[in-house]
């Protein structure tokens, strides 16, 4: 076998190995849609995504209400209503952050840095208290505009991005901001016309990310949500695990999968820019 068949049957193997390795993850969400479609007693009987007698019933009952206050599809419009704006705040905050710390330098430059970046080893479930003490002080506990989960991304509280937007400016050669000195723009305007463009990849992945984080969040709604009608799909699909009538399964995944299509469709219709995102900022140093 020379050099060349030797590389055919290696890129063969590889394709094969991967196929099997994405099957296998990508197995889970295929039975959860098949699931769907069946009876309790179907879904527990085999591993099968297929049925020989699919049903509707899991999708008509999804559409039910609890108590003519939140249904499936309210609730995915009350998660909207904060994750937009979260994502839009997000972005704009740790640009802009970013900006500031990869760009100037200025007294205590260093120590804040160092500050920022020790708050990504602080886990969330420490800072809980603390934050519902302080936003309850605030009165914006139960706010119907969602200010505690929308507030905080004013500020860049997620340093993870802060971190990942500078390691990718970090790349962006510096004689760009100079020449657009010496074409008259001031600071925001370079941030704006010249390093922006070039971050959308890096930028892009950001707001997928908080999207998606925060369309998945459990904790900080149940914390600071407190009327029913203002529930997102999260604490929804919780409620739809009714343990009084016992779990119809068939709803509670379909409750589930309806839910998780807006950040599938967002996903992969940003996924060019987003693995440009990771793999570009992963190897700027």
């Amino acid at each position: 076998m020379n050099y060349t068949q030797r590389q055919k049957v290696g890129t063969v193997i590889k394709y094969v190995i991967l196929i099997l390795v994405g099957f296998v993850m990508i197995y889970p969400l295929i039975w959860m849609v098949g699931a769907t479609f069946k009876t309790n007693n179907e879904i527990f009987s085999n591993l099968t995504p297929f049925t020989a007698h699919p049903t509707l019933d899991g999708y008509k009952n999804a559409m039910n209400d609890y108590g003519g206050q939140i249904n499936l599809f309210k609730s995915m419009v009350n998660t909207y209503s904060y994750v937009l704006p979260k994502v839009l705040f997000t972005v704009i905050s740790c640009t802009i952050t970013a900006y500031g710390f990869g760009r100037f330098n200025f007294v205590g430059r260093n120590v804040l840095f160092s500050v920022l970046m020790a708050t990504l080893f602080l886990p969330q479930v420490v800072m809980n208290v603390p934050q519902f003490i302080l936003y309850n002080n605030f009165g914006w506990v139960d706010s119907p505009i969602y200010l505690p989960l929308i507030i905080p991304s004013l500020f860049a509280f997620d340093t993870y991005f802060v971190f990942m937007l500078i390691q990718f400016l970090r790349g962006i050669p510096r004689e760009l901001d100079e020449a657009a000195t010496i074409d008259g723009c001031n600071a925001f305007q370079t941030l704006t016309m010249v390093i922006c463009p070039m971050l959308k990849p890096a930028i892009v992945s950001c707001a997928l990310f908080q999207f998606m984080w925060s369309s998945n969040d459990y904790m900080g709604p149940l914390l600071y949500v407190k009327d029913p009608t203002r529930y997102p799909a999260t604490i929804f699909v919780k409620l739809s695990m009714d343990a009084d009538t016992g779990f119809d399964w068939n709803r509670v995944l379909a409750v589930s999968l309806i839910s998780i299509i807006p950040s599938l469709v967002v996903f992969f219709c940003a996924q060019d820019q987003f693995i440009d995102g990771i793999s570009a900022g992963s190897v700027k140093g």
